[in-house]
């Protein structure tokens, strides 16, 4: 028997296909299917019923499944206790973070960990969201700050924040910063904005439709830094939280209205894998990372509402 049977096992009674485990893996699907007879034939006994529309954990493979669960957990707290060291942790952990996210969250997280784990070795990812996704999904990430995945059965996730966006502009066009502007009167706005697979972009259209505009996008690009120097140079507007932005508005390179009449929001989570327990250097991330989200707004430096824990 294999760790990478056990781990098969899991994600298939998860999603209940073959074919949708190998996306979510990156591996072929006569791989994963050959893991899980070969964990059939060690056991001898069927874990999944099979069907037109996918697989079923059988009686057995449900009680097979709680013990495969524990078994990934007893590894995950043997690596742990081998990683003590006078109260300190050692050993690796991935951490992924939206680009926003990762603009004002990296240095605190960092410096957390210089201080109480400094034998850690941290790898700091930034993406979207849905290469986030993936990268927990396949095991190559321990926690992650995601927006809005709708992923509850495949992540165990705890809300953080619902996060305010803003209206940000160049200060040569703008009205005073904290003037609400209704989503409305962006239809006379030349808009720079993510492209329709980011999820900020989908959020903002739900916003017009409701506004009854459409919205005026000159110019379409993923990268943050881009847009934040497009509209300092004056191409442009676009929408933001204010968190990532907070020197900017401070020294006057750039100014940001709230917007009413809807006014956006986009919802924060910290995940983790829901095939392993989180290891205690991804638990002492996630305690950082919300404690780090929660000063950050009660000093008015991150405009939203905090979430229940």
């Amino acid at each position: 028997m294999e760790l990478a049977q056990l781990r098969t096992l899991v994600h298939v009674a998860e999603l209940g296909s073959l074919s949708k485990a190998a996306d979510r893996l990156r591996v072929a699907q006569p791989a994963l299917s050959r893991q899980v007879r070969l964990l059939e034939q060690e056991l001898g006994a069927a874990l999944f019923a099979r069907h037109g529309r996918g697989m079923v954990l059988t009686e057995t493979g449900r009680r097979v499944l709680d013990h495969a669960r524990r078994v990934m957990a007893e590894l995950e707290a043997l690596r742990t206790a081998a990683s003590e060291q006078d109260g300190s942790l050692r050993g690796r952990i991935a951490i992924g973070l939206p680009p926003t996210v990762a603009d004002i969250i990296s240095e605190p997280l960092v410096a957390a960990f210089g201080r109480s784990h400094p034998h850690a070795e941290l790898r700091l990812v930034g993406a979207y969201t849905g290469y986030l996704l993936d990268g927990l999904h396949q095991g190559e990430l321990d926690v992650g700050v995601l927006y809005d995945p709708h992923t509850a059965r495949s992540l165990r996730s705890r809300p953080l924040l619902l996060e305010k966006l803003f209206l940000i502009g160049p200060p040569s066009d703008a009205k005073p910063t904290g003037r609400p502007v209704r989503f409305a009167a962006l239809q006379d706005k030349r808009l720079l904005l993510p492209s329709q697979r980011h999820g900020l972009r989908i959020i903002l259209e739900k916003c017009a439709a409701e506004a009854g505009i459409a919205l005026d996008v000159a110019v379409e690009t993923d990268s943050y830094a881009t847009l934040k120097d497009l509209v300092r140079n004056g191409h442009g507007w676009t929408i933001l939280p204010l968190a990532p932005i907070h020197d900017d508005l401070r020294e006057g390179r750039l100014v940001a209205q709230p917007l009413v009449a809807p006014a956006p929001v986009r919802r924060l989570v910290l995940s983790f894998p829901a095939d392993r327990t989180p290891s205690r250097l991804a638990l002492f991330a996630g305690e950082t990372i919300a404690w780090t989200i929660a000063d950050l707004v009660a000093r008015g430096v991150w405009p939203g509402e905090m979430l229940g824990a």
